[in-house]
């Protein structure tokens, strides 16, 4: 490799290096945010060089730190820094940046593009994102380190943009990891001054500093962002911080050194060829598109050796610890493998009358005995939402009245890896956690939500709280599972279908009013809920078919056997999860929906996706109108959810 040049001008030459590959990205692209790039290169530059321990050749190593930026928009980059620094990227794939089915997409995706620890691009999520990583690496700490043997000890950086502060998330999550005292924790705020409508100032006066500095943060200014010896010492003084996360302000021009420099029209689009040119002429740069000097790729590429050589060292740790806690490290190995242990639930019978949320209280507590990284908590609900592990409160997470910090802190521990996260609010607040739940659906997450007081049913709350909506958006959520147990021990098999899950999330949803426990042995089994719908009773050719969910499956059990008294022949199917069902062969979805004229379905909620089911001439008995404050029973009665009310609207509709 010869001798690798150390000192100012290098650093300046790696960074134009990324600014200028980054430039050429957008101008290739056609599209794409040059103004990041241009104006703060320097920032994941010096990260990566002084101060990021990493591996490019293990992108998952298990005690590497974690660079997230969470202005995606800035994904150009990143993308340059991972190819300098040795990552699985190619120049070429930096050619085909936002090209179909590309390893550079528009803003990062994690599952996509080897080095790039969270997707991001809506604003706010990557932070959200590093408070959960960070806490991921507190909470490991605490669970597997021993004295001598830290094999859990890395940093978390987060690099942001204006918009991610302005975001109401960013201060949710700032207030929970300066209580959490999340000191491994290093955001550094790209402060350009300019946003996509203009000057910041248009619509932003507060104190950004004073406000990290009141949620318990150490906070720093570089005032010229492009002083790497300012910028490097703030780091170090970051480093050092013992009890608190630190908030950097670095003071920046975003479109540095181009005709547009301190304009928002170099935000979020290409500046043009001649524009383009003259930024590289200004920095003295050659004109040559994608160039790369040969001694910067040899200066960034010398940390392919240092990542394997602090691998290999931390190995020889792990191997010693392994000898001296073999429990404690093959736990910790199956937990990074998302290896899950359910051998608890295998016995467990409810009987009588119980809320699906109670049931899930006590699944929830079995499985954490058996897994050590089953972490969570709830938004404040933890006693009705029944989500305290109540033998492991080091475990349990106290999230405040935080939905979206919540989901964004959930995500950031699945990313982290190691830990099965979940949080619990009522159905109805999914809604302000809903674009956490979103991003972890496209990640491919395994994080588990627990939504209970799932419909009209919770009562004297009233409409404020009762979901009517709520089902059919969240089914709209591509890769999302949304699981209805009809009873408890429905909830064990919704339980076992999201540790078997690894590439998703899984919402189950649960009640607050108590239902029957189906017997068994006249109903089939409950595992068979796998399967998304499956026929809880038949009749001899039946004419009729009842799609039920949740806890409306009991009042259709009624509705049948009146139906049945008048000689209707019905179909009784327990429609437990649309998505586990369209995952189906055909034989089987046409053994479920098939040989009947007459279609039904029953549910507490907004009738759109039943159609698809029951067809433009079937009948959806649900909810058109937003519900009342009433006890449940009489809500029941009011809206037509007894087996008398039911029996009524099928005869209504279809003339029996």
């Amino acid at each position: 490799m010869g001798k690798v040049k150390v000192g100012e001008e290098i650093d300046q030459k790696v960074i134009n290096t990324i600014r200028f590959l980054s430039l050429d990205m957008v101008e290739r692209a056609k599209s794409g945010h040059p103004g990041m790039p241009l104006g703060a290169s320097q920032i994941p530059y010096i990260i990566f060089d002084r101060f990021l321990k990493f591996n490019p050749k293990n992108p998952k190593w298990i005690n590497r730190d974690r660079f997230i930026l969470s202005a995606g928009h800035a994904s150009a980059m990143l993308y340059a820094t991972l190819y300098l620094f040795g990552y699985d990227l190619t120049l070429e794939d930096l050619k085909n940046f936002r090209q179909l089915n590309s390893k550079t997409p528009g803003h990062p995706e994690s599952f996509k593009t080897p080095g790039v620890e969270a997707t991001t691009g809506p604003l706010g999520q990557g932070i959200g994102n590093g408070v959960g990583i960070a806490l991921g690496e507190k909470l490991l700490s605490l669970l597997f380190n021993k004295e001598g043997y830290p094999i859990i000890d890395h940093y978390t950086y987060v690099l942001c943009s204006d918009g991610d502060i302005m975001e109401g998330i960013s201060s949710e999550v700032g207030q929970l990891a300066g209580h959490w005292k999340l000191n491994k924790l290093i955001v550094l705020w790209d402060n350009n001054g300019i946003s996509i409508d203009g000057p910041t100032s248009l619509a932003w006066s507060e104190d950004v500093l004073k406000r990290f500095e009141a949620f318990g943060w150490q906070v720093l200014r570089v005032e010229d962002g492009y002083n790497l010896k300012e910028l490097t010492e703030a780091i170090e003084l970051a480093r050092e911080s013992k009890e608190k996360p630190t908030f950097i302000e670095v003071r920046t021009h975003i479109g540095y050194g181009s005709p547009l420099q301190d304009s928002e029209k170099v935000h979020g689009a290409p500046m043009g060829r001649e524009r383009a040119l003259e930024t590289k002429r200004r920095a003295n740069w050659p004109l040559e598109e994608f160039y790369v000097p040969e001694e910067v790729l040899k200066y960034t590429r010398r940390h392919v050796q240092l990542g394997e050589e602090r691998e290999r060292e931390w190995k020889k740790l792990f191997e010693e610890y392994s000898q001296k806690y073999p429990e404690l490290a093959q736990e910790l190995l199956r937990a990074f493998k998302k290896e899950w242990s359910y051998k608890s639930l295998k016995n467990l019978k409810f009987e009588g009358e119980m809320a699906t949320r109670k049931a899930s209280g006590v699944v929830l507590n079995l499985l954490a005995k058996e897994n050590k990284t089953l972490v969570g908590g709830s938004a404040d609900l933890s006693e009705s939402t029944h989500t305290l592990l109540r033998e492991f409160p080091e475990r349990t997470i106290h999230f405040g009245v935080r939905e979206h910090a919540m989901g964004a802190i959930l995500n950031g521990l699945s990313y982290h890896g190691a830990f099965l996260p979940f949080g619990g609010t009522f159905l109805i607040f999914s809604d302000y956690m809903r674009p956490s739940i979103r991003m972890a659906c496209l990640s491919r997450l395994q994080v588990l939500y627990i939504f209970t007081h799932d419909s009209i049913f919770l009562g004297e709350d009233g409409p404020t709280h009762q979901p009517i909506e709520q089902l059919p958006s969240l089914r709209d959520i591509p890769n999302l599972y949304v699981l209805r147990p009809a009873d408890a021990n429905e909830v064990k098999v919704a339980y076992e279908i999201a540790l078997e899950r690894k590439e998703g999330p899984t919402a189950i949803i649960l009640t607050r009013q108590k239902l029957p426990t189906l017997d068994r042995s006249i109903y089939p089994k409950e595992e068979n809920a796998k399967r998304g719908f499956y026929i809880l009773e038949e009749d001899p050719e039946p004419e009729l078919l009842i799609l039920a969910s949740g806890s409306e499956v009991h009042p259709a059990i009624e509705a049948k056997k009146l139906l049945n008294k008048e000689g209707i022949r019905v179909r009784l199917v327990n429609a437990f999860s649309f998505e586990l069902f369209e995952e189906q062969d055909k034989d089987y979805k046409e053994r479920i929906l098939e040989g009947v004229k007459y279609r039904v379905c029953v549910e507490a909620s907004s009738e759109r996706k039943w159609h698809r089911y029951v067809g433009r001439e079937g009948l959806v008995i649900g909810i058109w109108e937003f519900g009342r404050s009433a006890p449940y029973k009489e809500l029941a009665k009011f809206y037509g959810f007894t087996g008398e009310g039911i029996y009524k609207r099928i005869k209504e509709h279809f003339g029996f």
